[in-house]
């Protein structure tokens, strides 16, 4: 049975997440001489600068990796450093370091960010060709690591720094961190702060205690910032000031859309503008290429629907060019529609290209480990992984997953995330002051939901160009509710009596501020 709450009992819940919390403000945070390697890195990336010798650059085509390679370059541009970046072309090169870019790239020093921790023949060829080779990444190793010049990454063994969750861009701001102590330059770190909260969030980090700290102090960062990409979306969306929600799906997605549909390159030269008048022009094509992105995901979305198999115990689907760059939000949705971990394969000339998303404590990495014997390579977090199969294996390798999952709980999210039933009486202003106490929401901080038995549906309307989604006011005994249901998988009308599992968010309309409720689930429904 579900506990009723009020609404001291749910601030109390929601501070018990951070209990454990040691880096509560920015002054706290580790110092960057914690990670294995990162003094050897920073004396031989010193070295290079007072020679003044051209240093590689490999960054990754998501957000983080995007950010990663504007959070070093801008501070290689600040001391005027030679520099030669490469960000992999997710449809060309393939992901992270490979002997091919080491060519390309023609340097004697290659650093890589949010990526390379797997890159081992990219690293035996360096080492073979005298390139000193620096990895910086927050990947999850295998036992073998690669045969590099310096490796910075929190997730190895007998390195110290007591943060493991991490994101690539912070691993690289420590690299900066540390390059700035050792040349004892003037150089503001602070400034970074708004990539951050925007790399964190957009990677799914755990937002608990340095990510917690740093994305909130990102954000307001963010909206004092002069970057003129972030002012940019301010103007062309007509935003006063951006809220964490509005990383999760307004800026991360613009970012992202480049790397997934063309070249990230693109959001690249956009983050690195120099005038409000150069990022607006940048961001046209952005927006296109997101708008792209979204009709290309639900066209997928849909076609997955097709292919699943409700009593499955993971969610395995694929076809054929199926396109790369959407697959893995294609698997995000799949895993939040059935509450189960998910994966995505494109299909190309006997190959598939596959992308994982997990759900609750599943460990998607681990179970990819588990049979890694179908696969030609992986890698990825726990909770979000990428790999690559021969298509005609697919169906041995979706029954061998089957089996390794067949003890995974129903329901698994849903009740690590509802707090309890709640009186509706209580749903008001002083409630969404209350949440908004303890956001950002994200991984191991999710956004408190509720429960409500009993609600009648006095007036439903389908919303949305493809009207997929449902806009609901409910009667209660004592309140009338305004809620949305995107993307709604159970059809309620007018007259029927819901048991509901929802969030509540904030609705500002004219300056009048007002809860609303979001569905997340429809858990029962009877007609009046």
């Amino acid at each position: 049975m579900v506990e009723k709450l009020d609404k001291e009992a749910i601030r109390d819940i929601l501070a018990s997440r951070f209990k454990t919390d040691k880096c509560t403000k920015l002054s706290l945070i580790p110092q960057p001489c914690c990670f294995k390697d990162i003094d050897k890195a920073t004396k031989r990336i010193v070295e290079a600068i007072k020679l003044q010798t051209p240093i590689g650059i490999v960054g990754d085509y998501d957000v983080d990796g995007v950010i990663s390679s504007v959070i070093l370059t801008d501070f290689f541009d600040a001391l005027n450093a030679a520099y030669v970046l490469k960000i992999p072309n997710r449809f060309n090169d393939g992901y992270g370091l490979n002997p091919n870019i080491v060519k390309e790239i023609g340097t004697s020093l290659i650093i890589t960010v949010d990526n390379g921790i797997n890159a081992h023949e990219a690293a035996d060829f360096c080492k073979a060709n005298s390139i000193d080779l620096i990895i910086t990444d927050h990947h999850t190793p295998a036992p073998t690591l690669p045969n590099a010049y310096a490796i910075i990454n929190p997730k190895q063994e007998s390195c110290d720094f007591p943060h493991s969750e991490i994101c690539g861009a912070q691993v690289a701001w420590y690299l900066v961190a540390s390059l700035k102590k050792e040349m004892n330059v003037d150089y503001d770190l602070a400034k970074s702060l708004d990539l951050l909260a925007v790399a964190i969030v957009a990677d799914m980090m755990e937002l608990l205690d340095i990510n917690r700290t740093m994305v909130i102090g990102g954000i307001s960062s963010l909206n004092s910032s002069m970057r003129p990409a972030f002012e940019s979306i301010k103007l062309y969306f007509k935003k006063d000031q951006f809220e964490s929600d509005d990383i999760s799906f307004l800026i991360a997605p613009l970012i992202n859309s480049s790397g997934r549909m063309d070249d990230a390159h693109l959001s690249y030269d956009f983050l690195k503008s120099q005038s409000l008048d150069e990022a607006m022009c940048l961001l046209e094509p952005i927006v296109s290429l997101n708008n792209q992105r979204k009709e290309e995901e639900q066209r997928l979305f849909d076609a997955s629907l097709e292919k699943v198999e409700p009593e499955d115990n993971i969610v395995v689907v694929w076809g054929k060019s199926w396109h790369e760059g959407v697959i893995g939000i294609v698997a995000s949705r799949l895993a939040r529609r059935f509450n189960k971990p998910s994966i995505v394969f494109s299909i190309e000339n006997g190959y598939a290209k596959g992308s994982a998303r997990g759900v609750g404590e599943i460990d998607m990495l681990s179970l990819l480990v588990k049979n890694k014997k179908f696969l030609l390579g992986f890698g990825g977090h726990k909770g979000a992984a990428g790999m690559q199969i021969e298509s005609r294996k697919l169906t041995a390798f979706k029954s061998a997953l089957n089996i390794a999952c067949k003890d995974i709980p129903s329901e698994l999210t849903m009740d690590n995330e509802v707090l309890g039933e709640v009186d509706p009486e209580i749903i008001d202003f002083e409630l969404l002051k209350i949440l908004e106490c303890f956001e950002p929401y994200g991984q191991k901080n999710p956004r408190p939901a509720f429960l409500i038995k009993s609600a009648e549906v006095k007036i439903d309307k389908l919303i949305g160009r493809e009207k997929t989604h449902l806009k609901l006011i409910l009667q209660t005994k004592t309140k009338t509710l305004e809620s949305l249901f995107f993307n709604f998988d159970t059809k309620v009308k007018k007259g029927d009596i819901i048991d509901i599992i929802f969030t509540v968010q904030k609705n500002a309309y004219r300056g009048l501020v007002t809860p609303q409720l979001l569905i997340k689930q429809v858990l029962s429904y009877k007609q009046k």
